[in-house]
């Protein structure tokens, strides 16, 4: 068929559309879709287009093209043609002063927003949020493009800003569901890669440019903008599937090494470059392998713009950190985990944001995300802000968020941080500058509820997992079901534990006797929760010292302090956590902008207590005695608390069955006791498993033996004993089978 250029009835300078140009020139039109693209007029077709920098326009449809008419001279072409079957079956030639390009128009594509979606959001019951908001790859018609969802309620108008618009906000307004609060548009024939953001106008007027809540992809920082990305979901291998959820339950043993991906290893001549998610397979995963921990933590590596904020100052809580690779890259690592048979765990932030410009503060021009009121909104330790939790929108998108990181990225756990500061309405607060419950109450009821329903809902969509609290105060039931009124984590970090027994361990040994408690009062509550045992970050930063410079003494010393403390730590309920760099004794203190201090392991001390965190979990992981009863007194008996004059400690592990057990024997003063008898429940033999003392973790090698067997004399309440000589500031462990 030949087609043909039709020149219809010349369209007489409309001055009715002025106010409809100012408005797009202003990129600020709220019912954009009700002007341009295909409308009908008096049974004929109108196509309005708004083309900045256009000098002319063609409309083509199936069989002829049509000459658009430039209105009032501005950048606003209308073509008014015959009406036919298919009103949207066009495309457009626009030409330019330097070249001609065939576009598809978006204003001629409908809304693809599901009402199911919109409604489940508004409801705040949405956890999968991430797959209607942000921008998608998507296909209208045979058209391939990208649609883009916002959620912004109280907006005067939204527009897509991005590389493919040269960043003109008139160019792609979008529409606006005054329903939801919700804009979306479908841009036609974009790729990935192209950066974006939202440009906002405020009903004050106020212009706002904004990342977008929902990418999956981000630019490295200081540059903020969202990146288009198509982001394969991650597949996890089905070795690791099928046992997931023996390997992350209570019962199993879970020893965590906790990384900073950014300053674990560096690279390059001046040591700053960071390792990539493909270097870190390659490097991270075989060296964690090799110490034998069962899960690595991530600290937070959802995107955040400020490398002294650790992570936990989020503004991409859907996207991994584009420091180290793309998301595929940052799946491919778990994955590299998980076929090693090691669990992967990150950090998670939902108790605060941050308030740099293109993040979530007052995201459309008000208090959206979080509390107007300072007192409700705002952190006074981090100065950040906080989550308004009774928001439905907030809870679907932090809802949403925690799910990704499971169904996008296969992670097996989130430790979510500060969970207290969520809690406690006045959580470091004075009287005044907190607003009571409806109760009268100091508890966050909104934070409490979101808690429970996000730790439900994950548990039930994502069977296997974990769900870590790093929970600071006595909050009761934090691991407890939520139909019991608990909050419903699967783990609370025992931060009790880990202050009294630093504090014990930084004192002179001569003086310990004197605080013989600080050791022994964790198990007055040591069944409450379904503890994991922290030596985090925390607590070697700001001043606090490394773990082995806590340690008092001389050197040698030192490292028999920190060897004797990580074999009671082993030793004692709970599952485990290691920050990097204690595996070996980091001298300095974590700085998060250097490498660890690798050049320390060429020195025999510090390749000993690597050997020892080595032998701690292969140990941990073959007696199920050290770990089967973590949340239960049954698998648990002191032997002797009290012997504080010496500064002995002793107890038993037993399994589930009863039938094993390990004696833990620890000795926290740099004297040594020879011919040491000790009350046994069963006779037998007792091999030994771990001496810290061992000249091969760095020791003085006093009490090495293979085993020893009991005598049938009476000790500490027991009808049988053993003797064994008691090293230096040294944790003993023996096994033995439980004679009926």
């Amino acid at each position: 068929m030949e087609v043909t250029i039709t020149r219809l009835r010349k369209i007489p300078p409309l001055t009715q559309y002025q106010d409809e140009i100012d408005a797009l020139n202003a990129a600020c039109f709220e019912d954009i879709f009700g002007f341009l693209g295909p409308h009908c007029v008096d049974e004929r077709m109108q196509i309005r287009l708004f083309l900045p920098g256009a000098e002319s326009v063609i409309v083509t449809t199936t069989d002829t093209d049509y000459v658009a008419q430039r209105i009032n001279n501005s950048d606003l072409f209308i073509a008014d043609i015959p009406n036919h079957n298919d009103q949207n079956d066009y495309q457009l030639k626009v030409c330019y002063p330097l070249t001609t390009i065939v576009i598809e128009d978006p204003y001629r594509f409908n809304s693809l927003l599901d009402e199911d979606f919109c409604f489940l959001f508004n409801q705040g019951k949405q956890s999968q949020a991430y797959r209607h908001l942000g921008g998608h790859f998507d296909e209208v018609d045979g058209i391939h493009g990208a649609r883009f969802s916002l959620w912004a309620p109280n907006a005067k108008s939204v527009s897509l800003i991005s590389d493919d618009n040269h960043w003109n906000p008139s160019r792609h307004i979008m529409r606006k569901h005054p329903a939801s609060g919700i804009w979306d548009i479908f841009i036609p024939e974009l790729t990935s890669g192209v950066r974006y953001k939202y440009h906002i106008v405020a009903m004050t007027g106020e212009r706002i440019e904004k990342a977008d809540p929902y990418a999956n992809f981000m630019q490295n920082p200081p540059d903020t903008a969202s990146i288009l990305h198509h982001c394969m979901p991650h597949r996890m291998p089905k070795s690791w599937q099928d046992k997931r959820n023996t390997r992350n339950a209570v019962d199993a043993p879970i020893s965590i090494y906790e990384v900073h991906l950014g300053s674990w290893k560096r690279q390059g001549d001046d040591g700053k470059a960071f390792l990539s998610y493909q270097q870190l397979a390659e490097q991270l995963v075989p060296y964690v392998s090799d110490l034998g921990f069962t899960h690595v933590q991530f600290m937070p590596i959802s995107e955040f713009p400020f490398n002294g904020s650790w992570g936990y100052q989020p503004v991409g809580m859907f996207a991994p950190t584009s420091r180290f690779g793309t998301p595929e890259d940052f799946a491919y690592l778990v994955a590299q985990f998980q076929q090693a048979g090691i669990g992967v765990l990150i950090d998670w932030v939902p108790g605060h944001f941050p308030s740099d410009p293109h993040g979530l503060a007052r995201f459309d021009g008000t208090h959206l995300f979080e509390h107007a009121d300072k007192r409700q909104g705002f952190h006074p330790d981090w100065n950040t802000l906080i989550y308004n939790y009774g928001r439905e929108e907030v809870r679907s998108y932090l809802h949403s968020s925690a799910n990704v990181w499971f169904q996008q990225y296969g992670v097996d756990g989130l430790r979510v941080d500060a969970v207290a500061s969520m809690l406690y309405l006045d959580y470091s607060r004075d009287e005044g500058e907190w607003i009571a419950n409806e109760h009268g109450g100091r508890e966050n009821l909104d934070a409490i509820s979101l808690i429970q329903q996000i730790n439900q809902d994950c548990y039930r969509d994502n069977p296997g997992i974990m769900m870590v609290a790093e929970e600071s105060t006595a909050w009761p039931g934090v691991t407890g079901f939520v139909d019991g009124g608990g909050l419903g984590f699967g783990f609370k970090w025992n931060m009790g534990w880990m202050n009294d027994s630093l504090q014990y361990m930084h004192r002179d040994p001569l003086y310990r006797n004197h605080y013989h408690g600080e050791m022994t009062f964790s198990m007055v509550y040591a069944f409450s929760e379904n503890y994991i045992l922290p030596l985090s970050h925390d607590e070697v930063v700001h001043g606090k010292g490394s773990l082995l410079n806590k340690m008092p003494g001389d050197d040698w010393q030192k490292f028999a302090n920190l060897r004797a403390y990580y074999g009671f730590m082993w030793g004692h309920p709970g599952k485990k956590l290691l920050f990097m760099g204690g595996e070996f004794g980091q001298w300095k203190e974590w700085d998060h902008d250097h490498s660890l201090d690798w050049h320390l392991l060429q020195y025999e001390p510090h390749q000993g207590l690597q050997n020892l965190i080595r032998d701690l979990n292969y140990t941990y992981v073959s007696q199920p005695a050290l770990y089967q009863y973590d949340n239960s007194p049954l698998g648990f008996d002191w032997i002797d608390e009290g012997n504080a004059e010496q500064s002995i400690f002793s107890f038993i592990r037993y399994n589930k069955e009863r039938t094993c057990g390990v004696l833990i024997l620890a000795n926290m003063t740099p004297a040594t006791y020879q011919c040491y008898r000790i009350g046994v429940p069963s006779a037998g033999r007792y091999h030994q498993l771990i001496n810290t003392d061992n000249a091969r973790y760095g020791g003085s090698g006093v009490g090495l033996t293979d085993y020893v067997e009991t005598e049938t004399e009476q000790c500490h309440g027991q009808a049988q004993s053993i003797m064994t000589d008691i090293p230096p500031l040294a944790t003993m462990m023996f096994a033995f089978k439980v004679r009926p």
